[in-house]
């Protein structure tokens, strides 16, 4: 059995950014709800090596702060609490935590005190991100402060006799300059776990549950779109079951131009079928404006197709997606009290009387995993590097009313963008770049004529696996090319804007 890092989550929205940095570390890492109860005598998780206690939007003072059984901090095992968890712990060891007098949401510059492993190499100063109303303001009998901030004299406590350490700030966000080093010394130097999970061990394993889950004659349709999550969850598939897998296209009418041949093209190679359902979409989502909405609608209408598709293979109980971590943070109370963002058609969209199993080899990992795991199937660069495509396609960027028309005019400018950002070298180093139809018509003049037309949204953000993107700062005159190409060429556009929002307070697509 794999070492293993557990993490019980009270609800922050980077919790799983702590598993991946673990992960990075090849150190296998699980998230679970802070609901879940301590096994009565020692570790029930084989191979665990440490606990971390996630940060999370709560008092710990407050009537309805989300349980915690204290039992988990007698497994015998390190413990680490990170923001919220810090103030768990301080809690639980008689400390006192009060609202900050000096609330802190952003940079902040650590300074060490004294020496401890957990901040072993860190140096005296270095910057960290802080998100936190709340503060340790009495530190627990046996605790001794290590670390502290301007505003938070109580930055990082450390008890080595009980195995507990907190933190005030978080080590996972890239802001926080010695996060990875910090982790690191927690995960080998305080729990002395193995870096014993990889990508290569992670497909074995996923096979062998895939063949025990399908069993010797099950089949499996699996909704692939072209994108790297879905062909990478097929190849993993096929794989495992070969030729018992069905691959299925689905032109929903929400496509990208060229979508339809390109992919058809490319995975010509696989048992595919282009399904046209172009109208059992486009249909319901008539006059339809509110995206959760949309998304429902959409999800819905997915499993429809797979399941009439499914009806021509005797054995096909099962449905595959490529879903992937951050899809399931995003829509769904997962694992933890984590507030709901949007919901995803493929998590949050699933109708409740659908007739096949899910099968999700990916949903516990996030986009650069996917990508190295495509690697490592052999899948080729241009499959493993796109850019990702959201599962509603062109529904949520086209904000308002869904039309052909308009869908139409979305194409144009989203092919615009697309040429554009490959002409200029950029498509691998940005995570994703697009186009967005907004409702909102402004006045132009073009030929002399007055024109009232829509807005055209251009987006573009870097990221690593997008649970936060930074705003990718575009030259101009690439800028000013799309602009110009789009206003001339695509009727129904005459002004184009560029999005400068990062991820977060927004989201990477509009809705």
């Amino acid at each position: 059995m794999h070492d293993q890092i557990l993490i019980l989550d009270f609800g922050s929205q980077y919790t799983q950014l702590i598993a991946r940095r673990i992960r990075e570390q090849g150190v296998y890492c699980e998230i679970h709800p802070c609901t879940r109860l301590a096994p009565p005598q020692g570790p029930s998780v084989p191979a665990l090596r440490g606990i971390i206690l996630s940060g999370g939007p709560s008092s710990v003072y407050d009537s309805d702060a989300p349980p915690f059984d204290r039992a988990w901090l007698d497994q015998g095992v390190p413990v680490l609490g990170v923001c919220y968890g810090m103030q768990l712990l301080t809690q639980a060891g008689g400390g006192e935590v009060k609202g900050a007098a000096h609330r802190e949401y952003g940079s902040a510059e650590l300074e060490t005190v004294g020496d401890d492993v957990l901040l072993d190499g860190v140096p005296r100063r270095s910057p960290v991100w802080m998100s936190h109303g709340d503060s340790v303001s009495g530190v627990p009998a046996g605790f001794s402060v290590v670390a502290r901030s301007v505003n938070c004299p109580v930055a990082a406590i450390a008890n080595a006799e009980k195995r507990q350490w907190g933190i005030q700030f978080h080590p996972e966000v890239t802001h926080t300059r010695e996060g990875t080093r910090i982790l690191r010394n927690f995960v080998f130097g305080l729990c002395h776990a193995r870096a014993d999970w990889s990508m290569g061990g992670f497909v074995e394993e996923q096979v062998d549950r895939i063949r025990k889950q399908v069993g010797e004659t099950g089949e499996v349709i699996c909704a692939l779109s072209g994108g790297v999550d879905s062909s990478v969850a097929a190849a993993i598939l096929h794989r495992a079951i070969g030729r018992r897998l069905h691959c299925i296209f689905v032109d929903n009418g929400l496509l990208r131009k060229g979508e339809r041949e390109s992919v058809r093209a490319e995975f010509q190679d696989y048992d595919l079928t282009v399904v046209d359902a172009t109208a059992q979409f486009l249909t319901p989502l008539e006059g339809v404006t509110d995206p959760e909405r949309k998304r429902k609608i959409i999800g819905e209408q997915f499993i429809r197709v797979f399941e009439r598709e499914a009806r021509r293979f005797e054995n096909a109980g099962w449905l595959a997606q490529g879903t992937l971590y951050p899809d399931v943070i995003e829509s769904v109370s997962f694992k933890g009290p984590s507030a709901t963002i949007k919901s995803h058609h493929n998590v949050g969209g699933l109708p409740p009387d659908m007739k096949l199993e899910l099968i999700e080899p990916l949903r516990e990992l996030f986009k650069d995993e996917v990508r190295i795991l495509g690697t490592t199937l052999g899948l080729s660069d241009a499959r493993v590097w796109r850019q990702p495509f959201p599962g509603p396609g062109l529904a949520v960027r086209c904000l308002g009313s869904i039309t052909p028309a308009r869908l139409a005019v979305l194409r144009e400018a989203e092919a615009i963008v697309d040429e554009e950002i490959r002409a200029a070298g950029l498509y691998r180093e940005i995570w994703q770049s697009f186009a967005v139809l907004l409702p909102v018509r402004s006045v132009g003049v073009m030929g002399d004529n007055r024109t009232y037309e829509e807005t055209c949204a251009i987006r573009a953000v870097y990221s690593s696996d997008g649970m936060t993107a930074s705003v990718a700062n575009l030259p101009m005159d690439l800028l000013t090319r799309m602009s110009t190409r789009i206003i001339n060429s695509v009727r129904g556009i005459n002004r184009v804007v560029y999005d400068i929002s990062s991820k977060p307070p927004g989201t990477i697509e509009w809705e």
